[in-house]
């Protein structure tokens, strides 16, 4: 039986450029391992997030999701924004503030650490918080070859072949993913690619070199979003006008990085990196047929010094990150109702745009033991976002070709950390953050640039409490915090497919979330673990007026009220462990008026392994598991303010999976 027996304060955090242990951080991280990811089918992080106080992943499709962190990024229409993500240092996030995740193979991930609001400063753009991917390493003087394959309802396949190889110097993994399945709603089969290579050599005493490389192939149909009717006696269907249309989106994707660490003394070291980023896709659409590219070139590198300051020990690391980003796209007609039956059929071009984004933020930061029980972080970044974009379709129109800016952009930010005893701790921070407006935000009806648009801006307060009991078998966790945002921004829907950006006003995020795992069981046979974790939230309105309609003191649109988490793990010595997983999402506003919610659900999921090793070489596990075990109907996904053009009701809704069975097999080979 493999125990995890380590206190989890004395994990250390990656993804700060000082490194700090999680105790001692004053700020809410959460920290996910593979461990965590592998208790559930593998296909999608969503279970995964939810279980995070504070983390909302909504799930329309594999491809259609929405994350939230308390609250930030909820009004988003069809993906999320306000966070920012990296996948070893490389931004996963666009110029323009547009994140994805779900494209990533989970079983390249060793790790994530979320930091929950803008509480750091050497990230820039990310009111909502900085979600941070490293990829799986290969264990020290260890070679092997793995082969897995998961299967399931709705006519999931997936089959994942990886490798590994790690010496005194060098470390490689490599890993390719082939995933398709069907999909329970008509016009949504997914099929998906992805070749990942991650690789580590030391070149010398003091410096270390690394690569990652990440291609992914993508098609996935859409089935869009129903109506309430809809969801109630028929999930399985898909939006006519999608379905007619067979839409889809499809891409090529790939990611690449070159990192180098080099420790100059006791006192300097330094962390650089480049990295590159390229996306070609097609989408077919009712409405019209995107084509678009997109290509990216950034560099991030940040200076560390450690020395004492009247006996004090100090750290101070500064740095930039710089991103330069082209995106072109083309919108053509799609003449599918000329030829029903048929699907999505290109018509002529009618509009061709190139953007121009460009990123910058500078930073420093500071840790500082104030004494042997007092650590101070502290620090200050400085951010410019410019865009500029040509019409290249129309050759006379007078489209802004110089760069806009939103401005400088100053990031403060201090947190205060005490040691109550061995193992508790206590903190307070104050943070400011920002969001840029995406560039399809900033545009008028006419296609200029909105130069009177503001940033959203978010002032953080946040204290809270971490600590180990009952030598180290009972870890707890509560914080308090309350973010208030002005320069509100809001996307007035002016067409089937088309937004304006506004400043409406502001907004206060105030909630509580509180995490508790206690090892109930920790002998030689069974090591039993329950946990829960949840979240109280009171997002609202403080100042909103559209359209001349007051909606300021309601609740704001598409989070919960409160999520709440509770679940059982089993391990023991012969093998065999379970999982379970029970989560209940309260009812969410669907509209700004709060005259429409979506129905509270809880999801219960349970996931069986059985693992054990033939002729010494082959280490092998079997699983099984189901998803959704009390078959609840219920929305996954929902798409805040919808309309309904015509007589059509709102489409509000993206329904979850029913009841669903999974099972799989991997066999590792041990050189």
């Amino acid at each position: 039986m493999q125990k995890d027996t380590v206190a989890l304060s004395t994990i250390i955090l990656k993804g700060s450029p000082i490194k700090l242990s999680l105790q001692n951080a004053a700020a809410s991280v959460a920290v996910i391992t593979s461990v965590d990811i592998n208790k559930t089918d593998g296909i999608i992080l969503t279970p995964v997030l939810n279980k995070i106080p504070g983390i909302t992943m909504q799930q329309g499709a594999l491809n259609t999701n929405r994350i939230t962190i308390r609250g930030i990024g909820a009004r988003s229409q069809y993906g999320t924004n306000k966070i920012k993500a990296y996948f070893d240092g490389i931004p996963l996030t666009s110029g323009e503030g547009e994140t994805t995740i779900e494209d990533i193979d989970l079983a390249s991930i060793e790790k994530i650490e979320i930091i929950k609001g803008p509480n750091t400063t050497s990230f820039g753009s990310g009111l909502g918080g900085v979600i941070q991917l490293f990829s799986k390493e290969t264990p020290l003087m260890e070679k092997f070859g793995k082969s897995t394959v998961t299967f399931g309802n709705f006519g999931l396949l997936q089959q994942r072949l990886s490798a590994g190889f790690s010496d005194s110097k060098t470390n490689l993994y490599a890993s390719h993913n082939d995933i398709a399945i069907d999909g329970f709603r008509t016009n949504s089969s997914y099929k998906r690619k992805s070749f990942n290579l991650q690789g580590k050599q030391k070149i010398s005493s003091n410096g270390n070199l690394s690569f990652l490389g990440t291609f992914t192939r993508l098609k996935a149909f859409i089935p869009s979003s129903i109506n309430e009717t809809d969801l109630k006696n028929n999930p399985e269907k898909a939006a006519s006008t999608w379905a007619a249309a067979k839409g889809f989106e499809s891409y090529d994707k790939l990611m690449l990085g070159l990192g180098y660490d080099h420790q100059f003394s006791e006192k300097w070291s330094l962390q650089t990196s480049v990295f590159s980023n390229f996306k070609k896709a097609y989408e077919p659409r009712p409405f019209d047929i995107l084509e678009d590219k997109t290509s990216s070139v950034g560099f991030r590198t940040n200076v560390n010094y450690a020395t004492q300051l009247f006996l004090m020990p100090i750290e101070f690391s500064f740095g930039t990150e710089l991103l330069k980003e082209n995106y072109e796209f083309s919108l053509f007609k799609n003449l599918y109702q000329s030829q029903p039956g048929k699907g999505s059929i290109q018509g002529d071009e009618f509009s061709a745009i190139n953007q121009n984004r460009n990123y910058s933020n500078y930073f420093l930061q500071m840790e500082l033991w104030l004494t042997g029980k007092l650590h101070l972080e502290t620090g200050v970044a400085f951010n410019k976002t410019k865009y500029a974009l040509e019409d290249v379709f129309d050759k006379n129109s007078v489209a802004q070709k110089t760069p806009f800016t939103f401005g400088s952009i100053w990031s403060p930010r201090m947190g205060l950390s005490y040691k109550v005893s061995n193992g508790k701790n206590m903190f307070i921070a104050v943070s400011k953050g920002f969001s840029v407006p995406a560039v399809s935000e900033t545009l008028t009806p006419a296609g200029q640039i909105n130069t009177d648009l503001k940033p959203e801006i978010g002032v953080n307060y946040e204290m809270g409490f971490k600590g180990n009991w009952l030598e180290n078998k009972l870890y707890t966790e509560v914080t308090f915090y309350s973010t208030q945002i002005t320069n509100l921004l809001v996307a007035r829907r002016t067409a089937d497919d088309q937004y304006v950006g506004i400043n409406a006003g502001s907004s206060s995020h105030t909630g509580i979330e509180f995490l508790l795992n206690y090892k109930l069981l920790d002998d030689k046979l069974f090591q039993i673990t329950p946990y829960i974790s949840g979240a109280v939230n009171d997002f609202k309105f403080k100042e909103f007026i559209d359209n001349d309609v007051d909606y300021s003191g309601n609740q704001l649109t598409g989070v919960p009220e409160n999520q709440l988490n509770f679940g059982l793990d089993v391990i023991t010595k012969y093998g065999f462990s379970v999982n379970t997983s029970f989560r209940t999402m309260a009812k969410i506003p669907l509209n700004d008026s709060n005259t429409k919610y979506s129905e509270g659900y809880s999801l219960l999921d349970i996931k069986t392994t059985y693992a054990f090793i033939i002729l010494q070489v082959l280490k092998t596990e079997l699983n099984a598991g189901i998803n959704n075990v009390f078959n609840t109907k219920y929305a996954a996904n929902i798409l805040p303010n919808a309309v309904g053009f015509g007589s059509a009701a709102p489409r509000y809704f993206y329904p979850g999976n029913p009841i669903n069975y999974y099972g799989g097999l991997s066999v590792a080979y041990l050189f």
